[in-house]
Parts: C-alpha cells; sequence; structure tokens
C-alpha cells in the first residue's frame, strides 16, 4: 500500500464563541471523537486561535485509539515541543506523525490547557458523530475521563482540521453553510457513504450558526453568528485533498433585518437584493472555488414558513433565490434540499415530520433526507 497523499478526514470551522460571563477556563481537557474515514501511515492536526484576541497556550496535545487498541496513545508535537503556542488570528499545524490507522478507526484527540485559556476561538456542532467532552484536570494522556469531572459539549474549540497520509484515490468534499449544516446532515451524509461502501471520500464540516454571506455582527450579543462570507471562504477552503464544495448558505441573509427599532442590532439596511445575493455566490464563493480547481455544487434554501421573521417579500426572494440556484450555469449541479424537505401543497413549509419546531431547522429524519439527496456525482473526483 502506497501512502504518498494529504487529504482531511475531519474538519470543522472555527469562529467567535458564544460570549458568555465566562470567557476563560484553566486546568481544562478537551476530548473530540473522530472516525477515519480512509486508512493511512501519519496525520497531522491543524489548531486555531483565528478568532481570539490572546494566545492559547496548548500544553500538550495527544490522539488516542479506542479503548481495546494494543498501541493506544500518541504524542502530538509542534516542532518537536509538547506545547504549542496559538496567537490571536493565527493557526498552527502540527509535526507529521507516524501514527497507521485503518479505515472506520475511532480516535480520540484531547487537549490539556494549564494556564487560563480564552475559549474565544471554536463552534458548535450537532450530529451523531460529533460529541465532545470536557474535564477540569490534566486527563489528555489518560485513556479515559474521570466520570466525576467530566461534561459533554457540542462546542468545538481549536480543532479545526486533522489530515491523514493515505491513498492517491482518497478525497475531501467540503460542506460549506450556517446552522443548517452545523447540524446533522453532514454527519449522516457521512454514514450514509460509510454504509454504501463509499471509503474513498471524507466529509469535512464548514459551517457556523447564524453566519451570512454578506454581513458580520461586531457586537458581543451576536459575535457567535460568525464571519462574513468574504472573511470565511478563502480560510475554511483550506482543505488537503478536497475535490468539491457544496454551499449551502444565505437564508440568514433572508431572514435577519427586521429594523432599529425592533432590534438595533439588525437595520433594514442589511437586507441584501436578489442580485447581491447571487453576486456575492459568484464573487466570494465560486471564483475561489474554481481557482482552487474545486467542482462547486450548490445547496438550495429551505423553507421558512412559520418561523418568527416570516414575511411574503422574504419568501419571495428566497424561492426566487432557489429558482436561480437551480437553473445558474456557475456551479456542476444543484442539490435540491429545499424540494427534498418542502410541503408538497404548501412549499413554503417543511414536510409533516421535517420541522424541528422552529419552523427554520429541520428534523432528524429531514437532516437524514438531506443527505441521501445529495447526488452520487458530488463524490467523483
Amino acid at each position: 500500500m502506497t501512502y504518498s497523499k494529504w487529504v482531511a478526514c475531519w474538519g470543522n470551522a472555527t469562529s467567535i464563541t458564544d460570549r458568555r460571563e465566562a470567557t476563560f477556563a484553566k486546568n481544562l481537557t478537551l476530548r473530540y471523537p473522530v472516525r477515519i474515514v480512509f486508512s493511512g501511515s501519519h496525520l497531522r492536526l491543524r489548531f486555531s486561535n483565528l478568532t481570539g484576541t490572546e494566545d492559547v497556550h496548548v500544553s500538550k496535545a495527544s490522539v488516542r485509539r479506542g479503548k481495546d487498541s494494543s498501541t493506544s496513545l500518541c504524542v502530538i508535537t509542534f516542532d518537536g515541543a509538547r506545547d504549542v503556542v496559538i496567537p490571536p488570528g493565527s493557526e498552527v499545524e502540527s509535526d507529521a506523525i507516524a501514527f497507521s490507522v485503518d479505515a472506520g478507526e475511532q480516535l480520540f484527540v484531547s487537549m490539556y490547557f494549564a494556564d487560563f485559556t480564552q475559549l474565544n476561538a471554536g463552534t458548535l456542532i450537532t450530529g451523531p458523530l460529533s460529541k465532545g467532552q470536557y474535564s477540569y484536570g490534566d486527563f489528555a494522556d489518560e485513556e479515559t475521563l474521570p466520570l466525576n469531572l467530566t461534561r459533554n459539549t457540542n462546542w468545538f474549540y481549536f480543532l479545526n482540521t486533522i489530515d491523514i497520509l493515505t491513498e492517491e484515490k482518497n478525497h475531501a468534499v467540503v460542506c460549506y453553510g450556517d446552522s443548517i449544516t452545523a447540524q446533522s446532515w453532514p454527519d449522516y451524509l457521512a454514514i450514509r457513504l460509510w454504509e454504501e461502501g463509499r471509503h474513498d471520500v471524507a466529509v469535512i464540516r464548514r459551517a457556523v450558526s447564524g453566519t451570512r454571506i454578506l454581513r458580520q455582527y461586531d457586537c458581543i450579543t451576536y459575535q457567535a453568528y460568525g464571519l462574513k462570507g468574504s472573511t470565511r471562504f478563502p480560510i475554511e477552503l483550506n482543505v488537503a485533498g478536497a475535490s468539491s464544495v457544496i454551499i449551502q448558505h444565505g437564508i440568514n441573509d433572508i431572514i435577519h433585518p427586521v429594523g432599529v427599532e425592533v432590534n438595533p442590532f439588525r437595520p433594514w439596511s442589511d437586507m441584501p437584493t436578489l442580485k447581491e445575493m447571487q453576486t456575492g455566490i459568484e464573487d466570494l464563493y465560486v471564483k475561489h472555488a474554481r481557482a482552487l480547481g474545486l467542482k462547486v455544487w450548490c445547496g438550495t434554501l429551505l423553507p421558512i414558513y412559520g418561523w418568527r421573521t416570516f414575511s411574503k417579500e422574504r419568501e419571495q426572494m428566497r424561492s426566487a433565490f432557489n429558482d436561480w440556484l437551480r437553473q445558474s450555469p456557475l456551479f456542476d449541479g444543484c442539490v435540491d434540499f429545499d424540494k427534498a424537505v418542502r410541503h408538497p401543497e404548501q412549499p413554503a413549509a417543511f414536510a409533516p415530520g421535517f420541522d424541528s419546531g422552529d419552523h427554520l431547522h429541520p428534523s432528524e429524519a429531514a437532516y437524514k433526507t438531506m443527505a441521501d439527496v445529495v447526488p452520487d456525482a458530488v463524490f467523483i473526483l
């Protein structure tokens, strides 16, 4: 077996975390599970402090196999050192670590922070494959975390991407978007591909809840809604071995503005025209992805009937934008998520059983359906 190509096998976006009363932690261990899609001989890991405003000192980091392995723990190093400092606005990559893995294995990546650490760089992710843990104390090299000092978390801090040195045939598909993509459908897509025997493609999620194509918030109330598309996209397309990207983005541009008399941070001037959204997709996303040699697939925007800012005008814009996505020659194809989950007789609304209850985010059943309708052509290298 010849392993000669670096390919991302796991990845999330990095954004500004939700600003709460406590923004620092000390003597903290973070642990995240990662399912490896393809076999390989080496790993390298990228850690991000992209949205931080202070240095982050990683005291130690490690990767561990499941409990039944005879070769369990591997220390992660940076230029030969066990620790590393990540300056604000920066990312660091580990040394290439000799660590043989088999397709289907589950690994656990742990980080320990001895000193006070600003938890300002991360993202909120959910789904059946996306469940982290944190513990108070130094347990980065331990096989298990102590039950009485450990809690579950869906905030993924600092760990941004894991690459594997693997076979030439293997590649990655990037799922780019907002909270719809930060939730379950990319995990269900990864599960679907594995069950179908497609063990040559990884699903890399680059999604931030609340994010928009054209705007971003600079207030602490909504900072967790992330960076605007022109800032995010070039950073998040840094994916080794990527062959294509699915872009499902834009609903927040439509539903957020309400006027300063209702919310001082959401002026009507933030409401884009249809043309501005189309131009944003082309200039900010498609042109950059093409320059990287990627195939570009668009995803239609989901129903919003019943959402608290729903209006006839917003629905008309969503519908017109979707029609443009379906017909535009800019893309290699369109994943029609909207058609897959909408009500057959009331297309502005979700089909029965497909609404999570807030009339914006899909149910788990709908997320599975979204994963199922991604065309096979997306996964061809």
